[in-house]
């Protein structure tokens, strides 16, 4: 794999963008990270020039995503460390109590702890104990994701997979899962 910083011109803003070249890669694919970092993926023996007329095309996706994420650089989520973890632990804990309390009402499912943790590359988790873990940055993002974050997790109390009887229980509760399971994996 081969990567390189390249500068386009769309819209008259200067956009910065790593060019990222993979021989796994069959189509070209556009990503938007919460800290504002785009990756433009092209399959290895592809024309730049190719990629420079995607990112035009995707030019209001692109712009779009980067002003939705400019809310996390504000409030410097993909930047956040131990000391706010310890800040905002029992905030979250508080929040995700309440969240699976509402959301279990309807499910009914049986589970043993929650915890709250400051994991890097995850939203959270469910462990064949049944206990529920969450990051407690989930905090700070917009509702419908937190919210979708819960309601997977306590899904996996019935299905400890992701089959189609799994998204089935998930989408009960949030029918735009897919949206949402899309904008989740750019943040974190």
């Amino acid at each position: 794999m081969c990567e390189m910083e390249k500068l386009i011109r769309i819209q008259n803003k200067d956009i910065r963008y790593r060019l990222r070249r993979s021989s796994r890669a069959r189509t070209v694919s556009l990503g938007v990270h919460c800290d504002g970092a785009i990756t433009l993926t092209l399959p290895l023996r592809a024309a730049e020039s190719l990629g420079e007329r995607f990112l035009k095309q995707k030019a209001d996706w692109l712009l779009k995503k980067l002003s939705f994420y400019e809310q996390f650089t504000h409030t410097g989520l993909a930047r956040l460390g131990r000391r706010d973890y310890l800040a905002h632990k029992e905030e979250a804990r508080a929040l995700v109590h309440a969240r699976v309390a509402y959301f279990n009402a309807r499910y009914g499912y049986a589970y043993n702890a929650i915890a709250i943790k400051n994991q890097k590359r995850a939203w959270g988790s469910c462990s064949n104990k049944k206990n529920l873990n969450f990051n407690y940055k989930l905090l700070f993002l917009p509702e419908a994701l937190r919210d979708y974050i819960i309601v997977h997790e306590l899904c996996h109390l019935a299905e400890m997979n992701h089959s189609s009887r799994f998204w089935q229980l998930v989408a009960q509760e949030v029918p735009a899962y897919k949206e949402i399971r899309k904008e989740l994996k750019r943040i974190l």
